[in-house]
């Protein structure tokens, strides 16, 4: 009989989805060494190679494939037997593992701030990543929740909004255009843009309007945080849309919110779960919460 362990099985399936040992020790808050260790000894327990070592992207072999689908399951009984203990205890014991994209991370806390305080005993989790890392999870359904901006397409997937997103053009207090009224799109596609990395739910978003007016943005600078977009408006480099909950730590008129045609973009936020998924108790309660205080957000 195989002696394999939950743990190197949870190493081995985050590695598995992301194909990179990096990315599943930041995941699993472990160190890249501890995630080698794990492999390393699942693959002596297995006696069999789970990656091709010949290959320059890590990836799996037909036994890593098979691997992984035996170890969701197991992961995924053991998920549903934790719910059922969930479900007996009622809300006195449990626990919410919820991921959400980086631009949440201005509401989601100070909401599970609020629902831990209102249930003491459930253990919270949250992990911020960007968009396509969520949504590679989301694939693998190894959590209870998703908060993304916009739901993902070609999944089966329950999405759930739960808050407004208006998506406002930002640039610095001394733009020439802060002043300015009813800026006509065609005016802004004139200016230097700072961007999302290409995926980004609000990059796509401001490109399709754009697109419909048959303009084209003219990117100046990609970057891969709203923290680096804020800091290069603020050093004149560009203007930008993003979330109108980036702001909320910032003194009102550190930023100039320009008055453009076709803005804000109001988009929700959605917290999202597979279609299949059964909910526990805890992420059943956790969704009214959010459907009752999101909006005050």
């Amino acid at each position: 009989m195989l002696h394999l362990t939950l743990r190197q099985l949870q190493v081995f399936e985050s590695v598995a989805r992301h194909l990179s040992l990096s990315r599943a020790a930041e995941e699993l808050h472990l160190s890249q060494p501890g995630v080698s260790m794990q492999i390393k000894k699942l693959v002596e327990a297995v006696g069999q190679p789970l990656f091709d070592q010949n290959s320059k992207r890590l990836r799996l072999t037909d036994q890593g494939q098979d691997l992984v689908s035996t170890a969701r399951e197991m992961l995924g009984a053991m998920r549903r037997y934790e719910h059922s203990l969930v479900a007996r205890r009622g809300l006195t014991q449990g626990r919410l593992r919820l991921v959400a994209i980086t631009t949440a991370t201005y509401f989601v806390p100070r909401l599970l701030g609020e629902f831990a305080r209102l249930h003491p005993g459930i253990q919270v989790s949250l992990r911020v990543t960007n968009r396509e890392q969520v949504l590679e999870s989301l694939a693998a359904g190894m959590d209870d929740l998703y908060v993304l901006g916009q739901p993902p397409e070609g999944l089966a997937v329950t999405a759930i909004p739960f808050l407004e997103n208006p998506l406002v053009v930002l640039a610095a207090p001394d733009h020439a255009l802060a002043a300015q009224r009813h800026i006509p799109l065609a005016r802004l596609a004139e200016e230097p843009w700072l961007m999302r990395e290409p995926g980004s739910g609000t990059r796509k978003a401001v490109e399709r309007l754009f697109s419909e007016q048959g303009l084209a943005l003219a990117t100046r600078m990609e970057l891969g945080s709203n923290e680096a977009i804020k800091q290069a408006v603020l050093a004149g480099l560009g203007i930008s849309v993003l979330s109108r909950h980036t702001l909320s730590l910032h003194a009102p008129d550190q930023f100039a919110i320009l008055d453009v045609d076709g803005f804000p973009i109001l988009r929700q936020w959605y917290a999202v779960y597979p279609a299949a998924r059964q909910q526990t108790v805890v992420a059943r309660t956790f969704l009214d919460f959010l459907l009752s205080n999101g909006i005050t957000a």
